[in-house]
Parts: C-alpha cells; structure tokens; sequence
C-alpha cells in the first residue's frame, strides 16, 4: 500500500494509522534507518556555522547583546519558539530565553514588569518581515526562571513553560502566557491550575482547547489540562496525567514496541500547586505512565507528538504519538543509535508533514527531519560549535523554519526549497 505524505497524516489523524501500525506494515516502521533525506546531503558553511541542503539558505536575525527595539539588550539562553502571523505578511516569533538567577544575561525589564526580580528569564519577541529581515525585537515576558520551551496556543499566544521548581522571592514551575498581539512586557501572570512541576513544553489540540505538557525529569508524566473555559486558561480548570491501562505505573523508558497502540486513561492530579516538587509522586502513585525526561511536544493532524530525551534502551531517545480522538498512545520513533537521533528535543510538525526534531547530545547537534514513512534524516547540522538546536518552528505561510542555536544565542530564518 503507498501512502502519500498528506494521505498518511489523514489516517493518523483518524487512528487509521494505528491499524496499520499493527499490521505488517508494523515491521517496516520499526526498522527507522537513517536516509539521505528528500532535500540532499548538507553542504558545508563557508562560514562556518550552520550546514543545510543545497539550495538553503540562512539569515541570522537576532543575537545575544545585540540592543533590541525596547534599548534593552538580547539576552542569551534562546530556547523554545513559536511563530505567530502578523501583519503584510510578516512572522511574529516569540522566543524562550532559558535563563537562572546564575545567568551572566538577563531580561532587562522594569521591575514592575518582572514576575520575581530575582528572574532573569521570559521571552523576547522579534517580528520578521516577509522577505527575512528583523523588522523589530523587544522584550515580552520577565522575571521567570528557565524558560525552556513552551507550546502555540489556537488563539494567538504563546505558553512559556518554566522549567524549574525552585522559590526564590516567588514559587516557580509554572505556565505564563504571552500574546503574540503584546507590544512589550506583560503583566506576568503563573497559571497555578495548569501544575507547579518541571514544566518543559506544551501543545493544545485546537478541537477541545485541551493542553498537554511534558516534564522534563528522568520520572516525568505527560499531563493533559482541561480548561473550565475554552481558550480562556486564566479561568482554572483540572490537571491529570496518562496512566497505559494495561501497563498501570509503566516505566516508558523500555519494553515499548514501536508501532504497537496502547489503550490509555488519565488520573486526576488533585493538588495541583504543592509546596513541594509531588505532582508526578502523585500521579504515578494512581498509575500514570513515567516518561524519559519529556521536552518537545507539539499538535500536529489530529496527533500529540512529543519527545523523550533519555529513552530507549540505549538511552539516546524516543518519539511518541498520543491520538486524542482514540485516546491511544504509540512508541513513534526510538532508533537507539545516537549516529541517527541523538537527545531528541524541541519538535514540529512541518507545512509538508514531516517532523523536525532538534538534537541536544554530546558532540555535534542537528536538526532531524523524519517523514510519514519513517525515515530520519539530518537536515541542518550546527557547525560553529557543540551547543544545542532550539526553537524549530515554521512561517505561517510555510516558507520559513525558525531555529535557534542556543550559546552564543543566535536566531536563524532558513529558506529553500520546501
């Protein structure tokens, strides 16, 4: 049976594909071999900084220390990203900036505007025009602690997701939001309903508004956030976590057969907000599922895709898929081999189906691209140095990837043939 890109992600978004994960078709997608990819062998950097395809090509938008719109200058720690549309079609990034009351670069704000003083995290965002040029960038969102990565909402903002659990003049682990409508800082506000625990990132399915979000802990759970109202998360609502019915309090890390569908259910996390770090004690105690440090997640045709840094058996990573209208769970991606997928990290589903994953291994870091078929391949290869690849995301109109390298902290916009 040949299925086409677009063909493959209708299924998967119905739970078709699950069938036909099942079937022999099974044994192909566990094979998961690393191919030279539809875009070609990466061509070496002149300069020596980012590798691509023949016929990409890149412009560096916005840069640790350089001075921003606002006059205050931009941080480093650039992390997790997403693209909003603006206006004469131009991209609206608002940016993570993962960053401890350590860090030697903050996000310069008013104090009135900082969450806790003692923050040095938040959010930038840049508006980049059509043709690839920085048309402004300010600052957005401040005194937060490690902003790592976060999640696009349906109605136009952008989830920063601390990934922390520590207090200093305020409690951290929380989700703030940011519109991407924002001219400047927000008022900071932690979305306490939607759990103090090691956030990492978040996807809402735009069908139900519900959110899910990963914790990045080697015990973490997945979790799932019903709003009391649709689009409105500043309203409260429940918090729960995915419990495998046939495999309560399962350890994810092994023993997952990729392809193979597994019915699940979701335990109610009664305590949200705890003085101490229990969310996932809590959850894994009514027989939630432990995952491998989760990072990554996204929505993309009817599907959760998201990441685990340390799965599988060699430890190197894993990619799941949670198909909300079966309520099913499937090992997606888990090579075991870092040559081919090393510290899977933030992810994407691209305007052409394929996913992007960013690496965050020892060593050189990538960005991956696997199609609906199941073949991985190096698209972008970070050339300057061993730090990792943040923030993939795409233009509205599809044209543009987004990445960041995250030291010395520089924001890339990639164009080519897509």
């Amino acid at each position: 049976m040949t299925l086409s890109r677009r063909g493959f992600f209708t299924l998967a978004g119905t739970g078709t594909a699950g069938a036909l994960l099942l079937s022999p078709l099974q044994a192909f997608y566990a094979k998961r071999t690393l191919a030279a990819g539809p875009y070609g062998a990466l061509q070496s950097d002149p300069l020596g900084v980012l590798d691509l395809p023949a016929g990409f090509s890149y412009v560096r938008l916005s840069e640790t220390g350089q001075t921003m719109s606002d006059g205050y200058k931009v941080p480093g720690g650039h992390d997790g990203m997403g693209a909003f549309a603006g206006a004469n079609g131009s991209t609206i990034l608002i940016r993570n900036h993962e960053l401890n009351p350590a860090s030697s670069t903050s996000i310069g704000a008013p104090s009135s505007k900082k969450y806790d003083t003692q923050g040095k995290g938040g959010t930038t965002t840049l508006v980049v025009s059509s043709t690839r040029t920085l048309i402004s960038h300010y600052g957005s969102l401040a005194g937060t602690y490690r902003n790592c990565a976060g999640g696009r909402t349906p109605w136009g903002s952008w989830l920063s997701c601390e990934e922390s659990f520590e207090t200093g003049n305020k409690k951290h682990g929380y989700v703030f939001e940011v519109p991407s409508s924002a001219t400047g800082f927000v008022t900071p506000v932690a979305l306490v309903a939607m759990g103090r625990f090691n956030h990492e990132a978040a996807a809402v399915d735009p069908n139900t508004g519900y959110v899910y979000m990963t914790e990045d802990r080697s015990d973490g759970l997945l979790y799932r956030f019903i709003p009391n109202t649709q689009n409105n998360l500043s309203a409260g609502g429940t918090l729960s976590a995915l419990r495998i019915i046939s495999k309560p309090k399962a350890n994810t890390t092994t023993g997952f057969t990729v392809g193979q569908a597994y019915a699940v259910d979701w335990v109610p996390i009664t305590n949200p907000n705890p003085s101490s770090d229990t969310v996932r004690v809590a959850g894994f105690n009514l027989g939630a599922a432990k995952f491998a440090r989760g990072e990554g997640i996204f929505y993309g045709n009817g599907d959760i895709y998201f990441c685990c840094t340390n799965g599988g058996s060699a430890g190197v990573g894993q990619v799941w898929r949670y198909t909300p209208a079966t309520q099913t769970l499937q090992l997606y991606i888990q090579p075991n081999n870092a040559s081919i997928l090393d510290f899977p990290d933030n992810i994407v589903v691209a305007p052409n189906g394929d996913l992007f994953i960013t690496e965050d291994g020892g060593g050189t870091d990538f960005v991956v691209g696997i199609t609906p078929s199941g073949s991985l391949y190096k698209f972008a290869r970070n050339a300057l140095n061993s730090n990792e690849l943040t923030g993939v995301c795409f233009s509205p109109n599809g044209q543009t990837m987004f990445v960041n390298m995250q030291s010395p902290g520089i924001t890339f916009a990639i164009s080519g043939p897509w």
